[in-house]
């Protein structure tokens, strides 16, 4: 009558005594007269279950707890089968409410539980937040201090339930190997020979205790090196083909949950290699070039994909690596169980091929025109793959990234294949292949996105012809300082990110009249190239990064008065290329009115005098600031009352900087602030006590300010603080 969930086997239980420790701690340390709910949220397979029945179990709760029913909920659940679930709990016989509506259930079981103590209900596997509203009802009075603690992947759904949910752990390695270990050889022990290779599945597994549990399935009753090896050959397909231990099932239980545009997003996620670091910008704009972003009115293709990405995030499909100092995403990836999924069902919808060798050292042929048209090659083989002299005029998209950053050089000869072989490309990206020159790329005029690295000094005019290039990514190794762009980018009506590793000096604009550029990313050009004309033309600008010498840009007269042409900028980073300054710059007087629209700025080696630094307090906008390499100079700063209104983010890095006196009427709603290299700096100002928003701090190689942030730290309730390098106790030492 009632579901049964799927979980891990419970025999061995590795990791958790932890974890557990600290839900149960909220569960009967929580609120004393209101219903509290405790969500232990996280990815498919990290053992949300195995946790919940940890704690389920635990002795203590059933001293705590006058009763405590156990319900899996799943997706296809009925609050009705819920209701005589819990009801069953207070009653051994439920015959005489099998066919009570539920308010009638509700209510009766509210009866029992107003007759009894404190009670907890566990739903296991909770999807909507309707269940989570459903069960509330059956607490009419809450002055006992219930609870209710909740399995679920969904953050959007925690989050619902409780702002501050549980996010479960994965595992380290010593407790993936034990698991590993338990499940393989059961009270033995792992052989001496096989510990290596042992260390090695467990660490493949990501710290996920299903795809543990899946390998050691593959292992158990192969106790030699030789099957071993063969297995760890083959480990990615072990998450798939084993399907009684439903690994991949349930990714797919999420996947399939997913609007169909967002399952395209999450299944293009796999092009990357297994265990990349995949930059936030890189995949969005891949999503849009590849067409996969359905245009709308309201919203730009950006900010639909952002969206997507969060979602993503949220499911925990995607693990969120590192944050953006706004706290939007910066780096993901895909646990490499997620990322055979993603790979596996690509293949099925022919929606990109894997070129890889085969198990004779041969590469597969490409699939024809009427599959796919996506394709992704391993750097260690693209030599081989070109020595063939492929012809693939079908392939839309050609991909060729290296997880460890390294730089490949191929013959010319060989390189030239590239273009040859793909006429029709419309989405390059193969940043590891180094390239002689970019004219190789003249007669791909069907390119949405470019992104590739070379010793290139300029971009050739034939760049200009690219009509439906959205997206330009340029790494040059010359000795050049700057690279000349040749292009008629201004004819590009397409263009919407432009992005170089040195500056780049651009064109001006053949006409001031007709259309406007639809570039929304410079990054980054000279300071010679912010002329009038150029930012008339690019008045659309949303992210604009100026490297070069700024004491003439910088002058009340000088190029910086041209930003008042950019009335949609929000990120601005200003980055002074002088090693040595013979004198003094200053922020224009002007500066807060030609960037009022800015919402993140960021100054590097500009030294300016901290007295400026109180001109920044009028951008009425300005949420981040990054001041970087004595961005600004000198031993003091005492900001004036009542600016940096907005201001959310405060790094200061490589500072002279001694005394700082700063408040919540410097800084009213300032949530976290970075000091990296600050070591003059002899305190953190006590008065950011007072901002009710402050609650994060982060210390990098800056001792003298410790002890001021600690004495912070203990008067702040919930505050996070983080000190590097970590304080050594003196215990250790001796």
């Amino acid at each position: 009558m009632f579901k049964r969930g799927p979980s891990l086997e419970n025999d061995e239980v590795v990791g958790f005594d932890d974890e557990a420790s600290k839900v149960i701690k909220r569960l009967v340390e929580g609120p004393v007269e209101s219903l509290d709910i405790i969500p232990v949220v996280g990815m498919p397979g990290l053992g949300k279950t195995t946790l919940a029945r940890k704690i389920y179990n635990d002795p203590k709760l059933s001293y705590e707890f006058f009763s405590i029913p156990w319900v899996y909920v799943g997706q296809e659940y009925k609050i009705k089968d819920i209701y005589l679930r819990i009801l069953k709990c207070f009653k051994k016989s439920i015959e005489d409410h099998l066919n009570d509506d539920v308010d009638t259930l509700a209510k009766v079981i509210s009866d029992f539980i107003n007759k009894g103590g404190r009670c907890l209900i566990v739903l296991d596997d909770v999807w909507v937040a309707e269940v989570i509203d459903d069960v509330k009802k059956v607490f009419a009075e809450n002055k006992k201090g219930h609870r209710i603690m909740m399995t679920t992947r969904d953050r959007y759904l925690a989050t619902y339930a409780n702002t501050e949910p549980h996010d479960l752990k994965f595992l380290n390695g010593k407790e993936s190997f034990e698991l590993l270990e338990k499940r393989v050889f059961g009270k033995g022990s792992c052989p001496d020979e096989l510990v290596e290779l042992g260390k090695k599945f467990a660490g493949n597994c990501g710290g996920v205790p299903l795809a543990v549990v899946v390998i050691a399935g593959a292992l158990r009753g192969r106790p030699n090196t030789n099957d071993w090896v063969r297995v760890q050959k083959n480990v990615a397909e072990h998450f798939y083909k084993n399907t009684q231990a439903g690994c991949l099932k349930f990714v797919e239980m999420s996947y399939n949950r997913l609007p169909q545009e967002v399952q395209t997003c999450f299944l293009y996620c796999g092009v990357f290699p297994r265990g990349f670091d995949i930059p936030s910008w890189k995949l969005i704009r891949l999503w849009i070039a590849e067409g996969v972003i359905k245009p709308q009115q309201t919203y730009t293709p950006e900010e639909i994909a952002e969206f997507y990405l969060n979602d993503l995030v949220n499911r925990n499909l995607v693990i969120l690596m590192r944050k953006k100092s706004d706290g939007q995403i910066k780096i993901c990836r895909l646990h490499d169980m997620l990322h055979e999924f993603c790979r596996t069902e690509a293949s099925n919808k022919w929606l990109f091929q894997q070129m890889h060798l085969t198990s004779d050292q041969a590469i597969p042929s490409i699939q024809d025109k009427d599959t796919c048209r996506r394709l992704c090659i391993q750097p260690s083989i693209l030599n081989q793959f070109l020595l063939d002299k492929p012809i693939a005029e079908h392939v839309r998209s050609f991909y060729c990234f290296s997880s460890e950053q390294k730089q490949i050089d191929l013959p010319p000869n060989d390189i030239k294949h590239i273009h040859k072989a793909f006429t029709l490309i419309r989405v390059l990206d193969v940043e590891p292949v180094k390239f002689l020159s970019p004219k190789i790329f003249n007669q791909l005029y069907h390119l949405r996105y470019v992104a590739i690295s070379g010793e290139f000094k300029s971009l050739p005019p034939s760049f200009g012809k690219f009509w439906n290039l959205q997206t330009l990514v340029i790494n040059t190794s010359t000795s050049e300082s700057t690279l000349e762009v040749k292009a008629d980018i201004w004819n590009l009506l397409q263009l919407r990110h432009f992005h170089t590793n040195i500056p780049a000096k651009l064109p001006a604009p053949a006409t001031t009249t007709g259309k406007t550029s639809c570039l929304q990313t410079l990054s980054m050009v000279a300071p010679e190239s912010c002329k009038k004309d150029v930012l008339a033309k690019a008045c659309l600008l949303k992210k604009l990064s100026i490297r070069g010498q700024m004491a003439s840009f910088l002058e009340p007269k000088g190029g910086i008065s041209n930003l008042e042409e950019l009335k949609c900028l929000e990120h601005l980073k200003l980055l002074n290329d002088v090693l040595y300054i013979n004198k003094t710059i200053h922020l224009p007087p002007a500066f807060f009115r030609l960037v009022r629209t800015v919402k993140k700025l960021t100054l590097v080696n500009t030294r300016f005098s901290w007295s400026d630094a109180n001109k920044l307090a009028q951008l009425e906008h300005l949420e981040v600031l990054k001041l970087k390499e004595n961005a600004f100079i000198g031993d003091s700063w005492k900001p004036e009352i009542g600016g940096f209104s907005a201001l959310q983010v405060l790094w200061i890095e490589r500072s002279d900087l001694e005394s700082w006196m700063a408040s919540s009427h410097n800084f009213p709603i300032l949530r976290h602030l970075v000091l990296i290299s600050c070591d003059k700096l002899k305190a953190v100002p006590l008065g950011l006590v007072e901002i009710h928003n402050f609650q994060e701090m982060r210390l990098d190689n800056s001792k003298e300010a410790v002890k001021s942030a600690k004495e912070i730290e203990s008067k702040k309730p919930k505050f996070k603080l983080t000190i590097f390098p970590p304080e050594t106790d003196s215990k250790d030492t001796q």
